[in-house]
């Protein structure tokens, strides 16, 4: 089954998150290998497009060999809001994304990503503006309420279907819960049975049973998976051809990860260069490696890893000494 955006038709309903410090356009692209539907960027702020923060370049930069890609912007200034809109409308994006579920103090404190669930009359206006200003799909994503006493993501994406809002993504948790607990998939179905365009559920999809029984228990439109996919790009084709066929494909070996590492590695030192990107890759690191035996000491080892050179021969080395490919 395939899914509909406004007038974008995705591959299938599996959806990269959006995550800081992440999702930037390597790992996109190797997502999008691994049969991603759609991936977001990092989130970036409208004011730091506005007053020309360099920085924002590298968020916003996309790949022709990525597929359909959504910018996420972030502010709480309708006006700004619309206005970066309509200068991102003539990019490479196939959607406007608005985040109003990032839980990070710097971000609620400032009235922006989750807060704005504490003020939907201005979340809105926002969205009512930007919907206004471009013809491209805009959507948006938020989390199941700011806290236990203030739960309505239900009323939040009534409020953005009426705004001409095209999708809505919803986090099962609150904000006060940032990633702790367990996400609350009957909230997602409650907003499903509420509006009429697409609803895309996230939270706790690590496997690809977790995608099939989110949607079969909430009915949801798709899924988006962001923390099952740190270190884990194979989530995507494993999640595909579950929803497809029922089959669970085995995890990937350590030859297959070996191979993903070096070409993660690679592909981060040519766009950020060598230094920045085998900074990287130790975050990197760690997730592709998470329980493995003897991924304590890789992880102590690539700290001291500068050069791209060194990590090929870092992780060779530790297949040799592994000999029988279970540990790196």
């Amino acid at each position: 089954m395939k899914l509909r955006i406004g007038n974008t038709a995705l591959d299938n309903r599996v959806i990269l998150g959006p995550m800081a410090g992440v999702t930037d356009l390597p790992f996109r692209l190797l997502c999008r290998e691994q049969g991603c539907g759609m991936a977001v960027t990092e989130m970036v702020s409208a004011k730091a497009i506005l007053y020309h923060n360099k920085n924002t370049n590298e968020l916003l930069a996309v790949d022709s060999q990525e597929g359909p890609v959504s910018v996420q912007l972030f502010g709480s200034d309708p006006e700004i809001m619309a206005e970066i809109a309509v200068r991102l409308e003539e990019g490479p994006y196939a959607c406007i994304d608005v985040n109003m579920g990032c839980p990070v103090p710097k971000i609620v404190n400032n009235g922006e990503g989750s807060s704005l669930m504490r003020n939907p009359k201005l979340a809105e206006k926002i969205l009512s503006a930007m919907v206004r200003a471009v013809k491209k799909p805009v959507t948006v994503k938020f989390r199941k309420g700011f806290n236990e006493d203030c739960v309505n993501a239900v009323e939040f994406a009534k409020m953005a279907e009426s705004c001409g809002v095209s999708m809505v993504a919803v986090h099962g948790r609150t904000r006060e819960q940032y990633y702790s607990g367990k996400a609350d998939w009957n909230i997602i179905r409650q907003v499903k049975a509420a509006v009429k365009i697409p609803v895309i559920g996230n939270g706790d999809i690590f496997t690809p049973e977790d995608a099939g029984r989110m949607i079969e228990e909430t009915g949801c439109d798709g899924v988006m998976v962001a923390r099952g996919a740190k270190g884990n790009p194979w989530i995507f084709k494993r999640i595909n051809r579950y929803l497809e066929t029922g089959e669970v494909m085995p995890n990937p070996g350590m030859e297959e990860i070996r191979d993903m590492i070096l070409r993660h590695g690679k592909m981060l030192a040519e766009y950020k260069g060598e230094l920045t990107a085998m900074r990287e890759m130790r975050g990197h690191m760690a997730w592709y490696t998470k329980g493995m035996p003897g991924s304590a000491a890789l992880r102590n080892a690539i700290n001291q890893v500068e050069t791209f050179e060194g990590l090929a021969a870092l992780i060779e080395e530790r297949i040799r000494e592994a000999g029988s490919k279970k540990a790196l």
